[in-house]
């Protein structure tokens, strides 16, 4: 399984950005998805997630400036970030945990990571 993100960029502090991440490959169903992200000199961090069945969750540094969503027919997921802050800067890593058959049990792929730079 491969996971294609974009969307990173740099933007000045209140703008805002669309993260997407793409999985192909072998997937019969997929239990969440998620994203995380890594600052400079800073451990990686869950930023949200969302469930199979639509359930979110967010850390407390992004809440009600970051919306997680996702297509399924298209196994993608978005992070739309608005009002964006220097402390956001950081590689943007999408997460996928996804089964190969109804039996299997789950696994996770990662994405490459994106850039998100948030400077005046």
């Amino acid at each position: 399984v491969q996971l294609q993100a974009s969307g990173g960029g740099s933007v000045q502090p209140g703008g805002s950005l669309r993260l997407s991440c793409a999985a192909s490959g072998s997937i019969f169903s997929i239990d969440a998805m998620a994203w995380y992200r890594q600052g400079p000199g800073k451990q990686r961090e869950l930023v949200a997630d969302i469930t199979r069945s639509g359930i979110t969750n967010y850390a407390d540094s992004v809440k009600g400036r970051f919306t997680i969503s996702k297509d399924n027919a298209k196994n993608t997921v978005y992070l739309q970030m608005n009002s964006l802050k220097p402390e956001d800067t950081a590689v943007y890593y999408c997460r996928v945990a996804y089964r190969t058959t109804y039996y299997t049990s789950a696994l996770a792929a990662w994405g490459q990571g994106t850039q998100v730079t948030v400077s005046s």
